[in-house]
């Protein structure tokens, strides 16, 4: 009978046959390939010969030799004419010199009519070169005494003039006897050689006759308008290229020398000539964003065109005026561009006016902005120096050492209101209009804001101005049906501005007692009175309750109080704010109110935290604002901070009395706490043991705990883990949450503390290698446990969400 091995064993076998079959397979496949190689050898293939590509083009190859070729040519001619010529005569060096200049200059024309234009380009060139090298020799042999500056001035004139006459003559014949060459066309050179030789005669001419820095100055205008000229009627791009870059250097640097000549001038010839040259200066830059095809290039030609002319016009004024008007007087000339926005001059020259005018306008808004920041910054200090005495002006009562008074600044206030006046009379019927009249809105804000201090008025009447100031921003904020209508968000922006201003005004005020007293009240009216209005609610009603905290703490000072005292007065406002929010219910200034009352009762904390018995009636009554929170529906959570207040004003009231057992005290709101909640989870089954019992528990709990953990010995720790013990297994019998974990929470903390000396007596005593070994161990086993201990931990949550 046969006998079969386990199934497990069989398979086993199985599988070690198949992978000796698939072994000696392998090895057989193997030889058989040998075999066929040695029988039918396969031919190694040919190598492929590699194409070589030429690394270059013919036609670079050409124009590098031929480039060369007249360099070299070039380097000849300048070696014979500096060294080689003392060895001929006057003859042999006119016959030689001239010879090869009439050869190299006529030599392109058979050339071009064999279509050879790069070898003519390349002899041309030898040959403009050579001209330059017959002026040079003209001036050593036969005008040596002659001015070095004024020869040059000329030559370069008629060497741009004979090039340009060169190029031109060349380029119209061969262009008629197109139809006989191979390859006809001008040449390339002489014309933008000829254009570079054209950019030095008025320049170098300046310089021989000695001009002065005006004369200098209008060559290089003049030369600028040349090049402006050529560059926008010429049809050769190399040309154009070369007038362009002629005007933008001579052009730039002739206006910024005519523009340091305007700001230097001592005298009005001095000032006129400037402008006038200024004014030159902006008529090529206008003229040349009138004509040029590109629309954005024209707008910004068009721009600096702009600016110029307000440098030649602004620079009069600013010669005769004091240096307090120089900002003025170049605004207005920048307004009076505005006046092109409603010409018939091309859409990209006025663009770039309009841009010009609103570049020097925010110059001189910036200008202004310093002084601005003084007025508004500079009456905090007086938070250091508070009822010192009244200074004498707005100025003084917003200068520090720190923040002087900016110089020359008596034209600050007409800066911003002219800038602001343009915002919003010039922007009618535009797209942008909101964004204008906002501006114009801020503009004007920060004009009667700095006028007081820059008039040096009396303080009184300066903190009058302020006040007015800000009674008009409300007023616009309102919309008053009297006032005009403002585009959005110049409302809002005009409520920001008010509440700036009231800031900066409340700590102006800080100079003397009445005014404290009498601005505070004055502001918290006026943002009550703002605060009707539901659009104005959410930033008027907070503005009023932080303006009638300071009122109330000026008071208390005003009485002489100690600040644990006026904190009691400060309370008011947190009561306040409660119950205008419970009278407006859900809205926006709600939040706001609730908010600002906080902060206002976190105040009054602060003022009586070195008074332990006035800290805790504070504390309670802020509980008691909180729980009247709380009896809005919407507002129940609040509770929780009400129950916290309370506890906590417990806590520092025990403490204020040196109470050892809180026990006394603590139970007696533990247990009426209990009984509500007990009632309350009867009543309504949904309610949880944290609102019902976590209050009640933890005002006994937490005190007890904190005074086992300071008591030495062993009765009380030993009590409250009992009285803890017995709140954990109560919450675990009735699977009650918040019984179960503060219990247990509490138990394990007072045990620690107990355990503490013994552990540290066993630390002690333990090698060093004990602990980082426990350590290890502990990992290793949590982390052979992780899933199970996952696992549990799920299990114990699930439990506990399951409890109420």
């Amino acid at each position: 009978m046969t006998h079969f091995p386990p199934p497990a064993e069989e398979l086993r076998l199985l599988d070690t046959e198949l992978r000796q079959l698939d072994a000696r397979r392998a090895q057989l496949l193997g030889r058989r390939a040998w075999l066929i190689q040695a029988l039918y050898p396969v031919p190694a293939p040919r190598p492929v010969a590699a194409v070589r590509r030429p690394e270059t083009t013919a036609p670079s190859v050409q124009n590098v030799l031929l480039i060369l070729g007249g360099v070299l040519l070039t380097i000849a001619a300048i070696a014979f004419t500096l060294v080689s010529w003392g060895h001929l005569g006057i003859t042999g060096r006119s016959v030689v010199l001239g010879a090869v200049t009439v050869a190299a200059l006529g030599a392109p024309v058979p050339l071009l009519r064999r279509g050879l234009g790069a070898t003519a380009e390349a002899v041309a060139g030898l040959g403009l070169a050579l001209t330059v090298l017959d002026a040079y020799a003209l001036y050593e042999v036969a005008l040596p005494d002659t001015d070095g500056l004024g020869y040059a001035a000329v030559a370069s004139a008629v060497l741009a003039v004979g090039w340009a006459a060169y190029g031109l003559t060349l380029g119209a014949a061969h262009s008629s006897a197109g139809v006989r060459a191979h390859r006809p066309g001008p040449l390339r050179l002489p014309l933008p050689l000829a254009t570079a030789a054209a950019q030095f005669p008025l320049l170098l001419w300046a310089g021989a006759a000695d001009a002065g820095a005006h004369t200098v100055t209008a060559a290089l205008l003049l030369t600028a308008a040349f090049d402006t000229a050529l560059a926008l009627r010429t049809p050769v791009r190399s040309v154009r290229v070369v007038a362009t870059v002629g005007a933008y250097g001579w052009g730039g640097w002739g206006t910024f020398a005519a523009g340091w000549l305007s700001w230097t001038a001592a005298g009005p010839s001095a000032v006129a000539r400037a402008a006038a040259l200024l004014l030159f200066a902006a008529a090529i830059a206008l003229t040349a964003a009138w004509r040029v095809p590109a629309a954005r290039v024209g707008s910004g030609i068009a721009v600096a065109g702009g600016l110029i002319t307000v440098a030649g016009i602004g620079g009069v004024p600013h010669s005769a005026l004091p240096d307090s008007w120089s900002v003025p007087g170049y605004l207005v000339c920048a307004v009076a561009l505005l006046a092109v926005l409603r010409s018939r001059l091309p859409e990209p020259l006025r663009h770039g006016l309009a841009q010009a005018s609103a570049g020097v306008q925010a110059v001189a808004v910036l200008w202004a902005l310093p002084t601005v920041l003084v007025a508004l910054l500079g009456p905090l200090d007086w938070a250091r120096r508070a009822w010192t005495g009244a200074p004498a002006t707005a100025r003084d009562a917003v200068t520090t050492a720190d923040l002087p008074w900016p110089a020359d600044s008596a034209t600050a206030p007409l800066v911003l209101a002219l800038v602001a006046a343009v915002l919003a009379l010039a922007t009618r019927g535009t797209t942008w209009r909101p964004q204008a009249v906002t501006g114009a809105l801020t503009l004007a804000w920060a004009t009667a804001l700095v006028l007081p201090a820059t008039l040096e008025l009396p303080y009184a009447a300066g903190l009058s101005a302020q006040f007015l100031l800000t009674v008009a921003l409300v007023a616009a904020a309102q919309r008053s049906p009297r006032l005009p209508a403002l585009p959005e968000p110049a409302p809002l922006l005009a409520l920001g501005l008010a509440l700036l201003t009231s800031v900066s005004l409340a700590f102006l005020a800080l100079a003397s007692r009445p005014a404290t007293l009498l601005v505070s009240a004055a502001l918290t009216a006026l943002f009550a009175a703002a605060a009707a209005r539901p659009r104005l609610g959410p930033i008027a009603a907070p503005a009023s309750l932080v303006h009638a905290t300071a009122l109330l703490c000026a008071v208390g000072a005003s009485l002489d109080w100690q600040p644990q005292r006026t904190a009691l007065l400060v309370l008011v406002v947190p009561v306040a704010a409660a119950l205008l929010a419970g009278r407006l219910g859900a809205s926006p200034t709600t939040v706001s109110l609730e908010v600002t009352g906080a902060a206002a009762a976190l105040l009054a904390v602060g003022l009586t935290v070195t008074d332990p018995p006035t800290l805790a009636l504070v504390l309670a009554l802020c509980g008691v604002i909180a729980a009247g929170t709380a009896v809005r529906v919407d507002r129940r959570p609040v509770g929780y901070a009400a129950t916290a207040l309370f506890v906590l004003a417990t806590w520092v009231r025990l403490a204020s009395w040196d109470v050892g057992s809180p026990e006394a005290y603590t139970l007696a709101v533990t247990v009426p706490a209990l009984l509500v909640g007990v009632l309350r989870r009867r009543r309504d089954t949904r309610v949880s043991s944290w609102t019902a019992y976590g209050p009640g528990l933890s005002v006994t709990l937490v005190p007890s705990l904190l005074a086992a953990w300071g008591d030495a010995h062993w009765t009380r720790p030993l009590l409250f883990g009992v009285a803890a013990l017995a709140v954990t297994l109560t919450g675990a019998r009735h699977r009650l949450q918040a019984p179960l974990v503060l219990g247990g929470t509490v138990l394990v903390l007072d045990a620690l503390h107990e355990l503490a000396p013994y552990i540290a007596q066993v630390a002690e005593a333990l090698p060093r290698w004990v602990l980082p070994a426990l350590a290890g161990l502990l990992l290793l086993a949590l982390g052979a446990t992780y899933e199970r201990r996952i696992r549990d931990a799920r299990r114990v949550r699930e439990v506990l969400g399951r409890m109420r």
